[in-house]
Parts: structure tokens; sequence; C-alpha cells
């Protein structure tokens, strides 16, 4: 038997690469970053609650994915395991979706081991992941994965660098998915934060992992989410929340931005990877949702040395071209990253977190709720719908919604939430990207002109030279050319002398 449902593959009108979705997000955190098994608690009742945002199949007990992203429960893991483990943030926790035949399980474990050794860490041991399978569907029981935890101990020379460490878990990680294949999924590969999900309906998470109802299981954030798969096959390892977001709506950009993060991967170059880049391609993983892919991208940004606001600026950037009301150094920040990436556009409502500081954005068209509230306790609530907890209304200190384009963000070492202005003054200030910009693009307007000639090349061959997209002709010249329609959308290109950028 498969680990995990096999979606249809592409056949006649159907394509999986077209798939769309809609969901319902939370999230949980205490300003003073202080663990407690209540935010966990909090979050789950969210989730419940966030049932009417989720679906289920024909058997109405499998869901289309329900899951909690928490940092590390460190003291809870420690009552679990029956091996010692080292200070919190020097030992990370791979949590796999394994097969259940058990000698490719034991092959897949090996290589894990093999790779924990390669890599220069540590492995400490392994724990089956309890679950109750009273409390999950016969559609989903049938393609459940083996769960189990392995545990890594940093090796010499990382002990202390924890990001670091969180590279070397990555990689790990992506070796392991690109030599098993679909045999191997790791909901988590980190020493900040793990994640627990599956085929399931909000409320059957906290039965079906009795680990997150544990009352030593603790966290400061806790991020939830509930599934509704509108036109995608549910599975277990597409549930959210994945390693680093958890989202709410689609990204209609997706084909785009793949083919370009595909082109862009034999320039791509790290310091802090260095070779180890090499062994992560390709960034994409292949079959992943739209969700999927976006954390795949996010992720990488933000361990190549990116603050996590950073890349989601740079992912999602809010619209700024013509507008009066944004700072120049926010603009050429945005111009700046056009010429490195393609917006992802949604509609999207993406809430983020590295364990330490946690976070929600609209992308620039809006089309997705968030309402957001700060406690006089010092918790902060956030989610697509109100009224996801119980606050009376004497308990509230502020609240607040998302807006297009706009960052909220909970800097949990700090103790706060952080202003849209203030997080991006700081990202978009750190380096003279408008003079970067100024500097460096030329525009074709500003070249002097040269003396026309007809060039002897194919069509397809010119519309490439000269940047033409599929979106060019479906939507500019085709409405032209047959109804003599005025386009509808503005192009401008520009060219610098290390790459070539093409926005709307």
């Amino acid at each position: 038997m498969s680990m995990r449902n096999q979606p249809p593959q592409a056949d006649g009108l159907y394509d999986p690469r077209f798939e769309h979705d809609g969901c319902g997000v939370a999230m949980v955190a205490r300003l003073d970053n202080e663990p407690t098994h209540d935010v966990v608690d909090r979050a789950l009742i969210a989730l419940d609650n966030l049932e009417h945002r989720g679906a289920e199949g024909a058997d109405i007990r499998t869901g289309d994915g329900a899951g909690i992203l928490v940092q590390m429960p460190d003291a809870f893991l420690r009552a679990a395991v029956e091996f010692d483990l080292p200070p919190l943030g020097h030992y990370g926790v791979i949590q796999c979706f394994l097969p259940t035949d058990p000698a490719r399980r034991e092959k897949i474990e090996q290589l894990l081991e093999m790779n924990v050794r390669v890599e220069g860490q540590r492995v400490l041991g392994w724990r089956d992941v309890p679950v109750d399978e009273d409390h999950v569907g016969d559609v989903a029981a049938a393609s459940r994965p083996y769960m189990r935890q392995l545990f890594v101990a940093a090796g010499p020379g990382f002990e202390g660098h924890q990001m670091a460490f969180e590279r070397k878990l990555f990689v790990i990680r992506r070796i392991v998915e690109l030599a098993a294949g679909p045999d191997f999924y790791a909901s988590s590969s980190s020493s900040r934060t793990m994640v627990y999900k599956g085929m399931l309906i909000s409320h059957q998470l906290r039965h079906f992992y009795p680990d997150v109802a544990d009352e030593r299981f603790a966290s400061a954030l806790a991020l939830v989410h509930s599934r509704f798969s509108t036109n995608t096959f549910p599975s277990w390892e597409r549930a959210h929340p994945y390693r680093v977001i958890c989202h709410n709506g689609e990204i209609n950009t997706l084909m785009g931005n793949v083919n370009w993060m595909r082109a862009r991967e034999s320039q791509l170059a790290s310091e802090l990877f260095g070779i180890d880049l090499q062994k992560v391609m390709p960034v994409v993983r292949p079959g992943g949702s739209d969700s999927a892919t976006f954390d795949n991208v996010l992720e990488l940004l933000m361990l190549a040395g990116r603050s996590l606001p950073h890349a989601a600026m740079m992912m999602i950037p809010e619209a700024y071209r013509d507008r009066d009301d944004l700072p120049e150094h926010l603009k050429g920040f945005y111009a700046y990253h056009a010429c490195l990436m393609e917006p992802w556009d949604g509609p999207a409502s993406v809430a983020f977190t590295d364990g330490t500081v946690v976070g929600a954005t609209l992308d620039r068209n809006g089309l997705r709720p968030g309402r957001w509230v700060e406690t006089k306790d010092g918790h902060v609530i956030l989610g697509s719908e109100a009224g996801m907890l119980p606050v009376f209304p004497q308990d509230v200190k502020r609240l607040g919604r998302l807006a297009p384009g706009k960052l909220f963000l909970v800097d949990l070492e700090k103790g706060r939430i952080v202003d849209d202005d203030e997080v991006k003054r700081h990202v978009a200030t750190q380096r003279p990207y408008g003079q970067w910009v100024a500097d460096n693009v030329v525009h074709f307007n500003d070249l002097p002109p040269r003396e026309a000639r007809a060039l002897d090349e194919p069509l397809r061959a010119l519309q490439l030279a000269f940047g033409y997209t599929q979106e060019d002709l479906r939507v500019l010249i085709a409405p032209m050319a047959k109804a003599g329609e005025e386009p509808l959308a503005r192009t401008s290109r520009c060219t610098t002398t290390s790459s070539s950028c093409s926005r709307r």
C-alpha cells in the first residue's frame, strides 16, 4: 500500500496543475514568549470552530485536512523519549511520514540516519508518534502513513549556531526527499518548530494525536489550519500547516512562479549554504500544491539569510508603482526585488512563523479575510473569522484586520506587535536598494536610437528575445487583434546588468 493518497494524474481535461483551494487559518501567541499548554488548547478550540472552513468526502469522518504548528515542546519531548536530549536549540526533530510496509520504511530510516551522519550531525533516536485510530475516517486510514520522529543532535561546530543547524536539517530532509520520492515526507524538520497534521476533520486532531492534548505539550505560539480542497484531492502531506506557512486562498500565478524558479536555479548561490545548495535542488518539490510550493521557496529564502518578513515582502509585494503614499526606500526595495522574483499573486492570506516571529499578510488584491485582537492578558489571536475564540469586550486591548499588501507581525523575542511601517522600514533600509536600481537599470527608452533592420528570425525566437509572455499574447495582443480592444494592462520592461525583469 502506498504511504499516501495518490491523486489522479493529468488525464483529458483534468490537470492537477490547475487545482485551487480555500481554507480556514488561525494563530494564537503569547507576547511574553512563555510556552504554555493554554496556547495550544486555545489554538485547538479555534481549529474546532473552523470546521465549517474545512471539508469532508463521501466518508464523513475523513477530512480534507487539519493541523497545528507549534514551537518545539521541549518539556513534553524530554518526558516522552527514553534517551537524553541536549539543551533546547541543540537538537531537532524530523517529523516523518513513512511507508506502512516495514521493509520500505526501514530503508528510508537507514537513509535518514546515514545522511544525518554524513552531514556532520548525531542521531539520538526514534520515537513512534502515538495515534488513536478511532478518530480518523476509513478513507484517511487506508492511506495513512506510518509516523515517526527522528531526533537529531547538533554536531561539532553547530552547537550554539542554531540557524546553521536549521540549514543542515533542511539539507538532510531534501536529500532524502529527492532519493525516496513519494515514499517519504517530513511535515517538519527543525530545532524550533513541529507540525502535526493529516487528513482529519478539525475536531479530530486533538484526539487523533494524543501528544497535542498532553498538558506538558507547551508552546508560546500556534498556527492551525482547516483545509477545504475546492478542486484538489486531499492527502496526508497536503494538509496544513506546512513547515513555515499555512495558507487561505490560492496562488493564481503559480505556473509562472514555478517556471521562473526553475529557470533561476542554475544561478542561485549562497554563502551560508555553500556547496550544500546543490544538494537541495530543485527548490520546488514536484507534485506539491500551490501552498506547498510557496512554502518551499519561502523556507529557502529564509534559511539563506533573509528574515522572514523580508522573504514574505519579496514574494508577496504590495502594489507600489505610481503611489504617492509610499516612501522612496520602500519603492526601491520592491523595484529591486521585482528584478529577482515575480509576485506570487493570490487571492491569498498567508500566516507564517519561524518559531521566533509569527505573522500574516494579504496579497495586494486583499480578497481574503483576516481579523486580529490583542487581549489585556498578553495574547494575540488572528484568524480568517471573527469569534473563533470567546474574547469578551472588556478583555480587548486593541484589534484590527489584515489589509491588502500589509504585514501583521508579532515579535515574540521583543514581546510586541510590530507595525507594518516599522517592519518594512527596517527591512527596506538595510541595503541601498533604490540606489542599486537607479545605478543599474537601463530603460529601453534611454538607449540611443539605432537604424532599424529586418530580423530574419522565426516569430517565436523574436517573441522570446523581446520578452513576450503567454500573458502578453492572451491578455493584450489577442483582444487587440481580434476585436480592436484597448489593452487593459500596462507593461514596462527593464534590463539590469545582471538580470531582466518584466512588471505590470
